[in-house]
């Protein structure tokens, strides 16, 4: 399956031609999709009608520098900023990450908008990608944070999806631009960069998106990619040494330098629809066509995304008239300040 991304404020032609394809599962909107509240509501409700079944509506709205949308969306801090509270705060900071989760998804629910990608669960190691978006450089402090961020996006009916795994934080290279390559050992990895998605996946989490980090002491291939790191060890069964994970696992997008290893667009797709991915990202509008010539032939169950779309949005009236928008925003300012 596919979760693709589009050009525009408005659909295409081509773009609505893209949607009748059977391997396409949703659309991952970005800053290029957003003009206003308004709009991109519409553009949401477009996606689903130019499709012949039900579509998964995406987008990264994390807060801080990762936030898709905007002018008339909460300014939501990043996630680093809960280290520094729960040092001194510890119950406070967990129940400000829980509010930040349900203002976040509060508010992509009210756009008619099923899913944000979030949350970050990787570790705050001086990753260039990552830096601020993660909560800690601490595993158990992590783990508590992913908890609660669970908690909280599960409670506006929104699932919940830990990146990257199985871990993007403790290398320096950003695989947007670049190889990344992890060389410890299984073992480490469990003690330290595990810990977090263990947690999430305990929690409930429904959605794991993978790292296109390669590790070469586990696998020869970057994890996206890895039978092992996905059958094995994310899928396989605890007695096992696996995490007993059953819910859906997104590719990272094929457009990063990173994901390159494996060849063209076409051999990308297929590697990580054979090493056990549910769902490959196709970001750039331009990969589109490629991609979608590479599933032809191949057996996809778009059904498996169908637990991923949003339940129970309010719409915008119902939100700012519900006291919780206002009074979480103003607890978020008051301990982090104004987010840009």
């Amino acid at each position: 399956m596919l979760v693709i991304g589009v050009a525009g404020t408005e659909l295409a032609a081509p773009e609505r031609e893209w949607l009748q394809h059977d391997a396409v599962a949703g659309v991952i909107l970005f800053k290029r999709n957003f003009a206003s509240r308004a709009q991109v509501a519409e553009l949401a409700a477009s996606i689903r009608q130019a499709a012949p079944r039900p579509l998964l509506v995406c987008v990264d709205q994390e807060g801080g520098r990762v936030q898709r949308f905007r002018d008339g969306y909460s300014a939501l801090p990043p996630l680093h900023d809960f280290a520094a509270l729960y040092a001194h705060d510890r119950v406070q900071a967990l129940a400000l990450a829980e509010q930040h989760a349900w203002l976040m998804a509060s508010e992509i629910r009210a756009s008619g908008i099923d899913l944000s990608f979030a949350p970050v669960v990787d570790l705050a190691r001086g990753n260039r990608a990552i830096g601020d978006r993660a909560f800690s450089d601490d595993p158990q402090v992590v783990a508590e944070f992913t908890r609660a961020y669970v908690r909280g996006m599960h409670s506006v009916g929104m699932a919940a999806t830990l990146k990257h795994f199985p871990g993007h934080g403790s290398v320096l290279e950003d695989t947007h631009v670049d190889v990344a390559i992890d060389p410890r050992p299984l073992e480490q990895l469990r003690r330290e960069d595990l810990v977090p998605f263990a947690a999430g996946i305990d929690a409930g989490a429904d959605a794991v998106m993978m790292a296109h980090v390669r590790y070469p002491q586990v696998a020869p291939e970057p994890a996206g990619y890895s039978p092992v790191w996905i059958e094995q060890v994310l899928r396989g069964e605890p007695a096992a040494g696996g995490l007993g994970f059953r819910g859906v696992v997104f590719s990272d997008d094929i457009g990063m330098a990173a994901s390159f290893a494996a060849g063209g667009v076409a051999a990308r797709v297929g590697a990580h629809l054979d090493a056990g991915c549910d769902v490959v990202l196709v970001c750039h509008p331009q990969l589109v066509e490629e991609s979608l010539q590479a599933v032809e032939g191949r057996t996809l169950n778009t059904a498996a995304l169908l637990g991923l779309i949003g339940r129970g949005a309010l719409g915008w009236d119902g939100l700012l008239a519900d006291q919780r928008h206002g009074s979480t925003q103003s607890r978020l300012t008051e301990n982090f300040g104004k987010t840009a």
